[in-house]
């Protein structure tokens, strides 16, 4: 049977995982949907080295997106290609000397709530045209031109496949754009409300429980959209 979908686009933390670990369930869900010929691409906030660290089994993936969509990684030959310009020294300087906790990427700038404030005042004070992006407690600067979906679009170019085609799921607000550009929008079931609202797709499971779901109703053809049931009535 032919699939609906070429790629399934999905969010780590929270989507995938659950405080870092992906369960042996959910990883063979996900080798299931690639022996079935579903391109896999990951895409998330974490930096790579971080990601690396935590997740052993990245390398199930075609592609990864991280830092919110300024660094694009092709697993099968290492390249990295950094889609978004560093953050200016003064801003890394001046939330250093403020004694911010935050983590510094090829591009982003990471921290956690409350801290948004001094990050935002900062980016306002130099003049720069960056964004904060939450995700949950957790806050990302960035610039304002980068976002989930612009670090899949040359992804999925990358790989042939249209937006159209692909199946995206998350849980978070830093996933809207990425679930807003794709063919299928699916939330987890403890993704914010305001993601489930956009979804075509909510699922029953949580986390990696739900993206296992989600693969096994694909590979069978039993996804369903919401209102499917009152538009066959």
């Amino acid at each position: 049977m032919a699939l609906p979908y070429r790629a399934l686009a999905t969010d780590f933390d929270g989507t995938l995982a659950h405080d870092g670990q992906v369960t042996t369930g959910t990883l063979n869900a996900l080798r299931r949907a690639r022996d079935a010929g579903l391109c896999l691409l990951l895409v998330t906030g974490r930096e790579l080295p971080d990601l690396f660290n935590t997740f052993a089994d990245a390398a199930l993936f075609d592609r990864i997106v991280a830092e919110n969509g300024a660094l694009l990684y092709c697993t099968a030959s290492g390249r990295v290609q950094q889609l978004a310009p560093s953050p200016p020294d003064a801003l890394v300087t001046r939330l250093t000397r403020e004694g911010i906790p935050m983590s510094v990427g090829s591009t982003i700038i990471a921290t956690v709530e409350p801290h948004e404030h001094a990050v935002l005042a900062a980016i306002r004070d130099f003049g720069l045209e960056w964004h904060v992006i939450f995700n949950k407690g957790s806050v990302m600067a960035l610039p304002a031109n980068v976002t989930k979906a612009t670090g899949l679009v040359p992804a999925l170019e990358d790989i042939g496949i249209a937006p159209e085609q692909t199946i995206a799921v998350g849980d978070a607000e830093n996933d809207h754009a990425f679930l807003a550009m794709c063919g299928l929008k699916v939330a987890v079931s403890n993704a914010l409300p305001s993601l489930k609202e956009i979804a075509d797709v909510v699922t029953v499971g949580a986390r990696g429980d739900g993206v296992a779901e989600l693969i096994d109703q694909v590979l069978s053809g039993t996804i369903r959209r919401k209102g499917d049931e009152e538009r066959e009535t």
